[in-house]
């Protein structure tokens, strides 16, 4: 890949895609942008060219990203009217293979299917789900997970330094999947592990900022712990990442794993812990706020004097 500036496609500019795309402007890309919401006011009034669909996107770039929430999304991105796959058939790239990259967290066996049809189309295709949340999408350091062919990664892999730090190509189409399916099962893991150790320091009478600056100097010290566990304490649940986006990702999780033979029960309890917030009103709080779930059952909450 050149120095030179590249036309890109971004499709869904939403909490995690905004902040992306705005990296790919900032480094002096040609962006051609849609998104079903309101375009954010920093994208509106920058040079990135507006279109009214996301074959119009398709139509004017080269490479197209898709950043939406859930698998019947991207598919409706890609193969829905005036979707992706109408501007692919409409254009033809004037120099290497048009690329569709998916960067949302979707079904690892639905993935291959839309890289198989996408294929179809004489266009090549990389599944590459991130991690990181919002902070690591405004900072440039998200985790990129990559499936798809190798010299199609090398093209790409440029554009994804632009927004992470950690880019590995995990295997063929679905696997980059796969990985952020993993990612997500640890990370639910460790938020009800934080959320367990804090609700039962606070219940004690210890203060649960001081556990948690004494923990992050040990082997329990980890990212969630030194993120997660601040928003515990103070009560900061405001996305973030959606709890209802994480319960997606655990319901992946779940299926494919009745599929395979394999038990996941601490990744099935956390899913319930999701679902106790979600009948409180809670789809929309920060993955946080699974805390919340334990603190019902317990009648206390982190932070409560004991």
């Amino acid at each position: 890949m050149t120095n030179s500036p590249l036309k890109i496609g971004f499709v869904g500019l939403g909490i995690m895609g905004a902040p992306m795309c705005q990296h790919l402007i900032n480094a002096g890309h040609n962006l051609f942008v849609f998104t079903l919401g309101k375009l954010p006011d920093e994208i509106a009034n920058g040079p990135a060219t507006k279109c009214t669909s996301a074959k119009g996107v398709a139509e004017r770039a080269d490479i197209i990203i898709t950043m939406v929430p859930d698998t019947h999304n991207v598919e409706e991105a890609l193969f829905a009217e005036g979707g992706v796959a109408e501007g692919l058939k409409a254009s033809k790239s004037e120099g290497a293979r048009k690329v569709v990259v998916d960067m949302s967290s979707i079904s690892p066996v639905a993935t291959k299917g839309f890289a198989k049809r996408i294929n179809d189309l004489g266009v090549d295709y990389l599944d590459a789900p991130v991690s990181g949340g919002e902070v690591g999408a405004k900072n440039a350091t998200l985790s990129i997970m990559v499936g798809g062919d190798d010299a199609v990664f090398e093209r790409i892999k440029p554009l994804f330094q632009l927004m992470g730090k950690n880019i590995t190509l995990v295997g063929g189409n679905g696997d980059g999947q796969t990985a952020k399916v993993a990612n997500q099962i640890i990370v639910a893991l460790n938020i009800e592990a934080a959320a367990e150790a804090l609700l039962f320091a606070s219940r004690a009478g210890a203060d649960p900022e001081r556990v948690r600056q004494a923990l992050l100097g040990g082997f329990a010290s980890s990212k969630i712990l030194e993120v997660h566990a601040e928003r515990m304490i103070k009560r900061t649940f405001d996305p973030g990442f959606r709890i209802a986006l994480h319960q997606k990702d655990l319901n992946l999780a779940l299926s494919a794993a009745k599929d395979l033979g394999v038990a996941l029960p601490n990744t099935a309890n956390a899913q319930q812990l999701f679902s106790t917030c979600v009948a409180h009103g809670g789809a929309a709080w920060d993955h946080s706020g699974m805390v919340r779930a334990l603190e019902f059952m317990a009648n206390f909450e982190v932070g409560q004097k004991a």
